[in-house]
């Protein structure tokens, strides 16, 4: 099976120079429940399996990622500084070759470059690192005008499928309230919320407004996607970007 054959690349119009894939979860050597392209090591798949297909995906990239440490904050690192394995939810580099790398298996990741190729970032954003902050933080740091930014929204849970409590609809609603949208009643005082909805919302709110990607369901599309909130025990998908050196 070979790994080229199930990537996801962004179709947006990154500068020539910047490069970005993500993985879904086939096309490695992981068996189930974590079948197949499984990247993630904290997730009880066997540490050998796990390398190996890491060592899979490192044919197609420039160097060793920076794996990080996701806790769904808003902490961001600099792929071309960072050492070991940092704890954080997003990563930012202007060094060409160096590899900014995030996981998720429902989370949103978001890839984002400037037009002039001068800078990349990847941030993971489940709905409590984007309520916090998590893309703000990772244009901050990113040290560019955020008009000259543009963004490719990875695949996560849809929103006819992430169910959530009152208090995350009042949090983003508090902040911004037309996030009021992005939430479709549920059962029970619960509801729908649409994450890709929100995150371009606060793309929009920074002055973002090239926003590509979207509209792939995790949760749904077994095929082709982890999701932890349908399955627990389950593997996790990457999202790379870097520049050439």
């Amino acid at each position: 099976m070979n790994i080229r054959d199930h990537l996801l690349i962004p179709e947006w119009p990154a500068p020539k120079n910047v490069r970005a894939l993500q993985t879904t979860r086939n096309g490695g050597v992981s068996v189930s429940p974590y079948n197949s392209l499984n990247l993630g090591d904290h997730v009880g798949d066997a540490p050998m399996v796990v390398e190996r297909n890491r060592m899979l995906l490192q044919s197609l990239l420039p160097g060793e990622p920076v794996w990080l440490r996701q806790v769904h904050g808003t902490v961001v690192v600099d792929a071309g500084q960072a050492t070991c394995r940092p704890q954080a939810d997003a990563c930012i580099t202007s060094h060409p070759g160096a590899v900014c790398a995030v996981m998720t298996a429902d989370c949103l990741p978001v890839l984002l470059c400037d037009t002039q190729g001068t800078v990349v970032g990847a941030a993971h954003a489940g709905w409590r690192g984007l309520c916090d902050g998590v893309i703000e933080q990772t244009v901050q740091t990113m040290n560019v005008p955020p008009q000259t930014l543009m963004s490719w929204l990875g695949p996560a849970i849809g929103p006819h499928a992430f169910e959530v409590g009152e208090e995350v609809r009042a949090a983003f609603v508090a902040q911004q309230p037309e996030t009021i949208a992005a939430f479709t009643p549920g059962i029970s005082g619960k509801w729908y919320a649409d994450i890709y909805h929100l995150a371009r919302l606060r793309l929009h709110a920074l002055g973002i407004s090239r926003i590509y990607g979207g509209g792939l369901c995790t949760y749904t599309d077994h095929q082709r996607f982890f999701s932890y909130r349908r399955d627990g025990a389950t593997g996790r998908m990457g999202a790379f970007i870097w520049m050439e050196k």
